[in-house]
Order: C-alpha cells, then structure tokens, then sequence
C-alpha cells in the first residue's frame, strides 16, 4: 500500500524518472475518479495535486462550502413554513457570513480525509506539485521544494480544474466586487447583492442569500437561469426567487460595473438602467487550469475559450491524453466529472463503459433544488417524433403538505407510446436525492408501469413518481 508522497526525496538537478500506467493531473471529483477506476483495475495510478490535500476546488471553495451555507437557509426558511410562522425567525443585521458555516472546517477536513484514504486503501500515489508535460507520454512534477522529477505513463488524464473567470470590465477587488472563491469571505451579511450570471453558481448563491433575507437582483443576458435545464424547473425557480424577494433581470447585458468609492456597486445596463448593491458577486464562467502545463510539448493546443477539446470518450486530439472536469467547460459539475474521469479510464483500459452519459443525475442546490436525469420534454419530441408528459404536484402529496414543500413538482417524460421512460425532472426540496428513483429506473429499463405497479412508503415524496406515472397512464388509454 502506497502513502500519500507530498515532495520529491531528491535534491538532484536531473529529475528523477518513474514509471507508471496511468498519471491523473488533479485531485478533483474527475482526477480522484478516474486515478481510483484505474487502480480498481489493477493499473499503477500516480496522482499529481497541487493543492496539499485532494479534493480540489469543489471541497475547499465550491460545492462544500456553498452548500453548508445553503443547509443553514434551508432549514431557516423550512422552520418558518413547517412552524407556521408561530415562532419569528430574524436575521440580524449584524449576521457574519462565518457564523452561518460552523461546521464547514468540519465538512470540509473530513470529505478530504475520506478521499486520501480511499486513495491510499487502492494503493495510489500521490505527489504533491506542480505538472508541465515533458512529451505526450512523459510528464514533470515541480515540488513545493522547487526539486523535480519525470514520470512516464501510457495514459495521462488531465483534470486539472477550473478557477473563477474575471472579466476586464469588471473590476474584481474581492472587497466589494468579488468572485465564487471570494464570495465566502465577506465579514458580514450584506443588505443587497448583484449577481452577474445566471448559471449554477450564480442561481445556488442568489437563491441562498434571498433565503437569508437579502435584497437579491440576478442580471444575465440569457432569457432564464440554468439554461441547459427543463423550462418548467427554471420557471419554477424563478418564481420561487422572486417570491423570496429576489428579482430576475433576464436578457440584459451591462455595460458598466463600479463601486461609488463609499458604499455601493453600481451596475448600468444595456437599456440605460442602473442597479445599485451593497455587493456584486461575478459568477460569468470560470477558466481551466491549463497556464504553466506546456502543452504544446504534449502536442496539444487549448481551444479559443481555454479548454480542452475532446471526443465522446473523453480523449483529447494525442493518444492516450485524457481531459476531464472543468477544463472540457460545462456543464462543470462535480457529478458530471466523476462521470468523465470514470468514462476516460475504461476507454483508456478497453474496459466495458458502463452506464450511458445520460443516465448521469444532475443536481442544482438552489432553494428551491432543481434536479434532472434523462432527456427533457424538447429532447424527446425532437429525438423521438413526440412524448407522453405526467407530472406530480407535491402540494397533491401527503408528505409534501407535511413538510410544507408544497411548490415542488416532479415530471416524467416518456415515449410516444406512453411506456418506456426517457427523462425525470424533479424541483423542490429534496429534489437531488428524489431524482436517483429515476436515474435507476433509466438504467433498469423500466417502463412508466413500474412507479404504478410498485408501492412507495406512505407518505413520502417518492409517492410523485406514482402520481406522475397514473397521469401518463391516462393519456396512453385516451391515446
């Protein structure tokens, strides 16, 4: 069993050669997947992370640390409804930022801690350093000591993540301007916030903040949030965040970003209107982590928005290099990259591929959650010539009533003939766990009849895939 190796053993000028099957370049959900397929299939897997523990910016500064905040607003906005509103519930004004994530040091230490050790149960090694490609099949690790060593593998998989994109006309000062990995870092709970984006990080950290009470105002040029995702949800959302208090200010583009100098961002768009904050949070794309790696010695280019360009294996245009995550671009997920780095290793080994693309779950930790898995409404007709549509109210389900989630929706999507499921889209709480029902069932193969001839526990959320799957089965007989 190898232990992690966190610096080069050697002072030599010449770096020392080693020799493995597979080098991971980053130690994210996509690298730590494909080093960990790798050494399950008996492969000698080295992991190259720059960062001291693994787990990358997902663990440190992306999902781990948002989605503790968001636990906090949940069960804030959850005690409200389900109380009634008999006890009031304010948030002082004086609020910090840190005290709403007392836990995340915890979260956080012990996701990594859970990760190093699964590497270490598989016999992984680990360098921690700084990689640049010597040749296609031959990578160089800078320690933190400034010593070098090369290694050799006959697949390399670049997974080396992603960090947030500043535009030149905005100027980030990470003070009052700030980005994704700044946001956090705010000493107190602003009264007003502007986002600028509209997809997944932008939609999780405005919807959160509007749970906390803030004056929350969403501007992208784009017609609705998460685009990628079924309209039905995104209306939904965006009803929700307004609800809360938010405001959606979809289609509009800015044309000027700058703090008073005193106490406010100001933000001009496009149709001469002005939108004043206490705070702006840049969440307009991120860039891959490709600077330093000399790719060109590697034979490879990065294309003009920075990425990788790869093929549905996951390979890159050279033999035996392997791009996954962040720096491919999006959908940018951390379930969607531990997807890719198993896909590229069993195309890599000629191992059976498992389970399609499409039968990977997406999940959004907004409040409300949006989830999805499978095709979407469009997808299907244009896929397919057509589709039956049922869907399930939660406000028509026990448990919905009783968790007072009423306002989340779950649709199913199925063939023209009304039986074999195609998609699942689920918003509301819960929704990223109710959707893996679904992402089974794709996988199964089983029809729209199975949620009907099946008992679910009395009274749970699951009970909508019942609900759904009758309103299809009442459009097939009409059919």
């Amino acid at each position: 069993m190898t232990s992690p190796d966190h610096g080069p053993p050697t002072t030599d000028h010449a770096p020392e050669r080693s020799s493995f099957d597979v080098v991971v370049l980053g130690g994210g959900p996509a690298g730590h997947s494909a080093a960990m397929t790798a050494a399950q299939a008996g492969r000698r897997v080295l992991l190259v992370e720059r960062e001291l523990n693994v787990g990358g910016a997902c663990v440190s500064r992306g999902t781990i640390p948002s989605k503790t905040l968001r636990e906090t607003a949940v069960s804030l906005v959850g005690f409200r409804r389900r109380s009634g509103d008999v006890f009031p519930v304010q948030v002082r004004e004086d609020l910090q930022v840190v005290s709403l994530m007392t836990r995340l040091e915890q979260v956080v230490h012990a996701h990594q801690a859970t990760m190093g050790a699964q590497l270490e149960r598989h016999g992984i090694t680990r360098w921690h350093g700084r990689a640049r490609f010597l040749a296609a099949d031959q990578v160089e690790v800078r320690g933190i000591d400034a010593v070098a060593r090369a290694v050799t593998a006959g697949t390399v998989v670049i997974a080396a993540g992603s960090r947030p994109r500043s535009p030149a006309e905005i100027p980030i000062d990470h003070t009052n301007l700030l980005d994704s990995d700044s946001f956090l870092s705010m000493t107190y709970l602003p009264r007003s916030l502007v986002v600028l984006g509209a997809g997944v990080i932008a939609s999780e950290y405005a919807s959160v903040f509007a749970a906390l009470g803030v004056q929350v105002t969403m501007i992208d040029k784009g017609e609705r949030p998460v685009s990628f995702l079924e309209p039905e949800l995104t209306d939904r959302f965006v009803a929700a965040f307004t609800a809360a208090g938010g405001c959606w200010r979809g289609g509009r583009k800015t044309t000027k970003v700058e703090w008073d100098g005193f106490s406010e961002v100001v933000v001009t768009l496009d149709d001469g209107s002005e939108v004043r904050a206490e705070k702006l949070l840049c969440a307009l794309g991120r860039v891959a982590n490709l600077d330093g790696m000399d790719l060109p010695a590697a034979g490879l280019a990065a294309t003009d928005r920075g990425l990788l360009a790869v093929n549905a294996d996951l390979r890159t245009t050279v033999p035996g290099i392997y791009a996954v995550g962040d720096v491919i671009g999006p959908p940018s997920l951390a379930s969607s990259a531990m997807d890719q780095g198993r896909r590229a290793i069993t195309h890599a080994l000629g191992l059976p591929a498992g389970p399609p693309a499409e039968s990977m779950p997406v999940g959004i930790y907004t409040i409300p959650e949006m989830a999805a898995v499978g095709l979407t409404e469009a997808e299907a007709r244009k896929r397919h010539g057509g589709c039956v549509v049922g869907r399930a109210n939660f406000a028509d389900l026990a448990r919905g009533q009783i968790a007072a989630v009423q306002d989340g929706m779950l649709k199913l999507v199925a063939a023209p003939d009304g039986k074999k499921l195609l998609g699942v889209h689920v918003i509301g709480e819960g929704a990223a766990e109710l959707v893996h029902v679904g992402q089974m069932a794709l996988v199964a193969g089983f029809d729209v009849d199975a949620f009907v001839i099946n008992t679910f526990n009395f009274p749970t959320l699951a009970e909508a895939y019942r609900l759904a799957a009758l309103e299809i089965l009442v459009a097939r007989a009409k059919a």
